[in-house]
């Protein structure tokens, strides 16, 4: 009865009340000539942030390969286990609330000097003891604990968005890099096919260089082109290892050949996703919700530097027993108690005020990071909006440019076989083929990569706060092998 009441009275906080700060941002997305026009999503389709990444990328290799990549990938490895740890620190704190039970024993024999007791009087004695009892157990009155116990629980609850927003950004990496491998596959398929057709050409040229038929300039600009695609095949070569190595690390083990990608043509779309008309829904971004968490522990840090104020009340108390003779430790008579209470208040101690003036300082400063994040959430946001809304017509533009510039290199062919220009206009034909072909593909590979990135930016990607808590255990168990 008496510890509930006491509990009962420690109940209270001295931490300021919460309020979430006005986001710094419009409240609907940006609209102009550069974005899309807004669009109703259809009738229970999910928001973004509730959309599985395994519903939204819908090619079955790509999303092998992601979850290859969110079983042993060691960033997110590293930020699970760091999770684990600010969650025992979390209960650390926690148990400040309650009393730590204690037992000892103990036992010993003294002699005294004959100085000090009189004639006939035993100089040894034993002594043995046995006791159970609380030490030092500060009773929560003003909410020291409790304050410091809920800043513990906002640095993990931060910790585990933090892990959210790390696969997010895992989940965002691994499509990215899959498709710049398919792009760079792509651009080398192509380097190779005008690799073959200008040595082809170059052979036709030199025989009738030999006969005589053309000049030895256009046997040497001839040439040019041929050396042009042989330098881009071996660059593209490079790529295309350099990006499996990027997507193996990501993956954290080699990726398997059939599940790469031949081209961007070969990859499945993603699924239409609608940002919606708000802008509150970047509240749900998991780094966003990382701010408001550390903003939170900086209100319970306030609490925790104005309890310090007050008096702090410990309370100690022991039950035992204890005897000059082993054998009659536990016999009638020879229980003991003991029972204490301490209260220290600060009277003077200038590192209690500037420890105040550092927590509130430290609020303010959660306040402006929490902003700050949320403007550059919008902007994120805003920049894929912006690509989504203009992308489209850069490809459809660029296409048109490789079909005028595929019967421009035609037609250039065609006027060097009658003998009406000379081989420089066909070499500049090719050139510029070669050049739109490679922007389309660039093109078409940044249309794809930001539907992943707007997907991303909105917050979806990562799992749900309840699928997280539940899958938990079982990460951190095969992460450590156990």
């Amino acid at each position: 009865m008496t510890l509930t009441l006491v509990l009962g009275l420690s109940g209270c906080t001295m931490v300021p009340k919460y309020k979430r700060p006005d986001a710094p941002v419009p409240s609907q997305w940006p609209s102009g000539a550069a974005y899309p026009v807004a669009v109703i999503p259809p009738e229970g389709s999910p928001e973004v942030p509730q959309l599985k990444w395994q519903e939204f990328f819908t090619d079955p290799k790509l999303k092998k390969v992601i979850e290859t990549a969110l079983q042993n990938n060691r960033d997110l490895r590293l930020a699970t286990l760091n999770m684990e740890r600010v969650r025992a620190l979390y209960d650390i704190q926690r148990s400040e609330l309650l009393p730590k039970v204690y037992a000892d024993a103990g036992g010993g024999e003294q002699q005294v000097s004959a100085d000090f007791v009189a004639p006939g009087v035993k100089r040894t004695s034993k002594t043995y003891d046995v006791n159970l009892g609380i030490v030092a157990w500060e009773i929560d009155f003003f909410g020291r604990i409790r304050s410091l116990s809920q800043k513990a629980l906002e640095e993990y609850l931060g910790t585990e968005a933090a892990r959210r927003s790390a696969q997010i950004a895992l989940v965002s990496s691994v499509a990215s890099t899959y498709l710049s491998l398919a792009a760079d596959r792509e651009n080398l398929a192509l380097s190779e096919e005008t690799l073959q057709s200008q040595t082809s050409a170059c052979k036709l040229i030199e025989r009738q260089y030999d006969l005589g038929v053309v000049s030895k300039l256009d046997f040497q600009r001839a040439q040019i082109p041929v050396e042009v695609a042989r330098r881009d095949v071996a660059l593209y070569r490079q790529l295309v290892a350099q990006s499996q190595n990027a997507l193996d690390l990501l993956a954290g083990s080699s990726v398997p050949e059939d599940l790469l990608p031949v081209d961007l043509a070969s990859i499945q779309p993603t699924t239409d996703i609608f940002p919606g008309l708000s802008s509150e829904v970047l509240l749900r971004r998991p780094d966003i919700m990382v701010a408001e968490h550390q903003l939170k522990g900086a209100y319970a840090n306030i609490g925790a530097a104005r309890a310090a104020f007050f008096p702090q009340i410990s309370l100690t108390t022991t039950l035992g027993s204890a005897s000059n003779d082993l054998s009659h430790l536990f016999k009638t008579g020879t229980a003991t108690w003991l029972y204490g209470a301490q209260a220290t208040m600060p009277i003077f101690d200038a590192r209690t005020w500037f420890a105040y003036r550092v927590s509130k300082a430290d609020r303010e400063i959660a306040v402006t990071q929490y902003e700050k994040a949320i403007q550059t959430a919008f902007r994120e946001v805003a920049d894929a909006l912006a690509v989504y809304g203009t992308v489209g017509q850069q490809v459809a533009a660029q296409q048109s440019l490789v079909d005028t510039a595929a019967e421009t290199y035609r037609l250039s062919n065609f006027r060097y076989e009658k003998g009406i220009d000379d081989y420089l206009g066909v070499l500049d034909a090719q050139r510029s083929l070669f050049a739109a072909q490679q922007v389309l593909v660039s093109l078409r590979r940044a249309k794809l990569a930001n539907q992943v990135r707007l997907y991303v930016v909105l917050g979806g990607g990562g799992e749900d706060v309840a699928e997280a808590r539940t899958s938990l255990t079982k990460r951190i168990l095969r992460f450590l092998h156990i």
